[in-house]
């Protein structure tokens, strides 16, 4: 059985809308489900509600054990009972994104006006990061919920914080943008676009329909993945892990192992994480998302004037940086900042010290950790939460 199958048996809790969405594009989806988890309990006053939004290879599985890898939730260190997002005090939803491929709809659904039915795969619209939160305002909805008392998340999910706050101010007491900007960058989109045609040059990629040969692009999906996630580390980290050692007992030159060969710990590294990443994302999905965040630009989307987006928000931020994040340097936070305070805004910032690079927020990073539930704690008081 190859990937793509065994993905499409994994069951996920989710939501389905009969009545569908219209996108940002024009197309409009006759019928939409939004998979989705959730931790802790909701009180009465269904008012201790924090969303987490997960980051470009994410999904909704935040705080259990993934049920299609084996592994742990990706942010167990931050949710969880006693941690700095408490599910003893706050009711936790994460919901896969609009494009995913882990139950929400996206390229890997069943089309909705097709006999028999078949899978969107490249004909699947476009989406944005508005469309995402679109639909996670819809479950947010269908869940009772009027107002969130938090919404958290990093990269792709610190963009779907901002859309939050901007397109539903009312509906946001508290927005943590962690590790992210207002519009991806130059290089950024640079990095996807090598990744992308990475993807369309596999031998299996089939114009994007590979699931009728029972194929995968799985070379070109893994070196995507190779690329993305050297973006994700500093050169300190890859250096206090890897350094220049040698793979296993091969410390001879280039000749006596191959040049060819496993010569460095960082080539089996990397090639682990490509090899591991193709039985848990689907190919479509991640050209679909990667476009998204590309696409993503609060500061045109308001004439060039990103205080304009927040103009008049009630809502408390918090943005958070890392030194040595370079995919996401702490001056796209700061731009932030500054709008934020050129709008009157409630805003603090800060830049965490941190040699782990743009992965931090999801690494084990204490002062990171104490300054969440630091923020979360004093918001949770002027709310009135107990």
């Amino acid at each position: 059985m190859d990937a793509t199958d065994t993905l499409s048996l994994t069951e996920h809790s989710h939501v389905t809308f009969p009545q569908g969405m219209v996108l940002d594009c024009g197309v409009a989806l006759r019928r939409m489900d939004v998979a989705f988890r959730t931790y802790g309990a909701l009180n009465e006053a269904r008012s201790n509600a924090v969303l987490i939004c997960h980051a470009l290879t994410g999904d909704q599985y935040v705080a259990e054990t993934h049920p299609f890898t084996g592994k742990p939730g990706w942010w167990d260190q931050v949710v969880g009972p006693g941690r700095p997002v408490d599910t003893n005090r706050f009711f936790v939803i994460c919901a896969n994104v609009l494009g995913g491929c882990m139950g929400s709809t996206g390229p890997r659904s069943a089309r909705d006006n097709v006999t028999p039915p078949a899978p969107w795969g490249t004909d699947f619209p476009p989406v944005t990061i508005r469309d995402m939160v679109r639909a996670q305002k819809m479950l947010i909805d269908d869940l009772g919920i009027g107002r969130l008392f938090a919404v958290i998340g990093g990269s792709m999910g610190g963009m779907q914080v901002l859309q939050w706050a901007v397109d539903f101010p009312d509906a946001v007491f508290a927005a943590i943008p962690v590790a992210t900007a207002a519009y991806h960058s130059a290089q950024n989109i640079a990095f996807h676009e090598v990744g992308r045609q990475a993807v369309f040059s596999d031998p299996d990629w089939y114009e994007g329909r590979y699931w009728e040969r029972a194929k995968i692009p799985a070379r070109g999906l893994a070196v995507a993945r190779m690329v993305a996630h050297i973006t994700y580390l500093s050169e300190q980290a890859l250096t206090r892990k890897f350094g220049r050692r040698l793979q296993g007992a091969a410390k001879g030159s280039s000749a006596a192992i191959g040049m060819f060969g496993d010569m460095f710990e960082v080539e089996s590294y990397l090639r682990h994480q490509g090899s591991t990443f193709v039985h848990r994302f689907d190919a479509n999905s991640y050209l679909t998302i990667t476009r998204a965040m590309d696409f993503f630009d609060l500061v045109t989307d308001h004439g060039g004037d990103l205080t304009a987006a927040f103009q008049g928000t009630k809502t408390r931020f918090c943005l958070v940086s890392f030194t040595s994040d370079w995919l996401f340097p702490t001056a796209g936070s700061r731009a932030i900042a500054r709008a934020l305070n050129r709008a009157a805004a409630n805003v603090s910032f800060v830049e965490i010290p941190s040699d782990k690079g743009h992965d931090a927020f999801l690494l084990e990073e204490p002062d990171f950790h104490r300054m969440l539930a630091g923020f979360l704690g004093g918001c949770a008081e002027h709310a009135g939460l107990t």
